[in-house]
């Protein structure tokens, strides 16, 4: 298992960008492959992407291709999801999960951060 922190979340205008941050600790970041998931207000968590144990390859749902870019850098244990061109509809609470076969399906992920708030909103 692994320890997942995220960071970065809060309040901002539509059109704006934001960059949200996981730290990971306690376990060999690159052995996992990682997800970005978001859970919108009173709905259930959704996927939004994956990225592979050494970031060459990231897959993105349709709603935020284009929009938001995964990295992470191994190095420093860390993930990243650039988010730009917020929508009010990107708001939700985010959270990274480690999987080691990744895939949209939540039950695939066995590690979970707490959740970061992202609200879009004037």
């Amino acid at each position: 298992q692994v320890h997942l922190v995220e960071s970065g979340g809060g309040l901002v205008q539509p059109g704006r960008p934001l960059r949200l941050s996981c730290a990971a600790s306690g376990g060999t970041f690159s052995n996992y492959v990682m997800g970005w998931f978001r859970q919108p207000p009173g709905l259930g968590r959704e996927f939004i992407g994956t990225i592979s144990k050494i970031g060459g390859t990231a897959y993105y749902v349709d709603s935020v291709k284009g929009r938001f870019t995964m990295s992470r850098d191994n190095a420093k244990n860390t993930l990243f999801l650039e988010m730009s061109d917020l929508k009010p509809g990107d708001t939700g609470v985010y959270y990274c999960a480690a999987s080691s076969r990744g895939g949209s399906d939540e039950s695939f992920y066995h590690s979970w951060g707490q959740g970061t708030q992202v609200t879009v909103s004037s």
